[in-house]
């Protein structure tokens, strides 16, 4: 997959492309919906299959003093669009030249001008410039006298409702990954390059790997089996593991991360590229008496992680 910021220079071999258009935030099932008909149009097309979406989120944008909510970095959801076939993304810059950009004007400078999509697939509720007053009508509008084909991506739910960012996020912060991975169609995943904490994890007997949570959304504190992919260095590969995330209370106040244990692993990923799959919650987040209380409970963690853990391990990969 291509990736590019912005929509002025695009070499004219990445230009031309079917594609969604939304933030995809998660890329839920929802989202996944809007991709395939993009998908499918791009083929129809004989074009490249494209998404354009927003960095930063427009939410950060406008809400710059929010509580953090997004559900994955740039990164992260680069990842999971090129897992789904993705050719061509095109992140563009949401900054207040964007945002005061009239609707007619965004479809005729960036989606045709920029980007020279042949064919563009936004989903019923999507809005776009100047106080959100362009939707998927007015694309549909002024579109074909450009070139630009157009359709509208319905929403989609199952018995529960809507799939939609909103949801996972409240699934998360209650503690329920397995319902947040309903709605995504993939566990939840936590990407990041591995940090150095205070590396106290190894004095116990329990080496960790620390990613920041920052600037994403944040799930219930807690205890967690995870599935660890390792994305680079000489480690690459797949590992059951035991995460914890929170403040750490045993040890007093600190920045809140997401620590977790490799089981059966010994290696050096400092500086290494991990995705961590939130797969299951085990308990809360506790404060011990002692550093030995702690380590009791957390081989009772890793023992319950590897049973939680099993059958993940031997079914299919998300």
């Amino acid at each position: 997959m291509k990736r590019h910021f912005g929509y002025l220079g695009i070499p004219a071999e990445d230009r031309g492309a079917a594609a969604a258009i939304g933030n995809f935030d998660g890329v839920h099932l929802g989202h996944q919906s809007v991709l395939a008909l993009a998908h499918a149009a791009a083929a129809a097309h004989d074009a490249p299959f494209g998404v354009v979406t927003f960095e930063p989120h427009p939410r950060s944008f406008f809400q710059a003093d929010a509580p953090p909510f997004r559900l994955m970095t740039a990164d992260a959801r680069a990842h999971r669009l090129a897992k789904l076939g993705v050719e061509q993304l095109y992140e563009l810059h949401f900054d207040a030249d964007l945002a005061r950009l009239e609707p007619e004007d965004f479809v005729r400078e960036v989606l045709v001008g920029g980007l020279g999509l042949c064919h563009v697939v936004a989903g019923e509720d999507f809005r776009f410039g100047r106080n959100r007053r362009g939707d998927i009508g007015l694309i549909r509008e002024i579109g074909p006298a450009l070139g630009l084909g157009v359709t509208a991506a319905p929403l989609v739910c199952d018995d529960a409702g809507d799939y939609s960012s909103t949801a996972i996020r409240k699934a998360l912060a209650e503690g329920h990954p397995e319902e947040a991975a309903r709605v995504l169609g993939h566990w939840h995943r936590i990407e990041g390059v591995v940090q150095h904490g205070d590396k106290r994890g190894r004095t116990l007997g329990f080496p960790t790997i620390n990613l920041w949570l920052d600037a994403l959304h944040q799930p219930k504190f807690g205890v967690y089996a995870v599935i660890v992919d390792v994305l680079s260095g000489p480690w690459q590969g797949r590992w059951p593991g035991c995460a914890s995330i929170g403040a750490r209370p045993t040890f007093g106040e600190n920045r809140p991360n997401l620590e977790v244990h490799l089981i059966d692993f010994s290696g050096d990923l400092y500086g290494a590229e991990v995705s961590v799959a939130l797969v299951s919650w085990q308990r809360p987040e506790l404060r011990f008496e002692s550093a030995e209380a702690l380590v009791r409970q957390m081989e009772l963690d890793v023992r319950e992680a590897r049973v939680l853990l099993e059958p993940v391990l031997e079914g299919r990969a998300r």
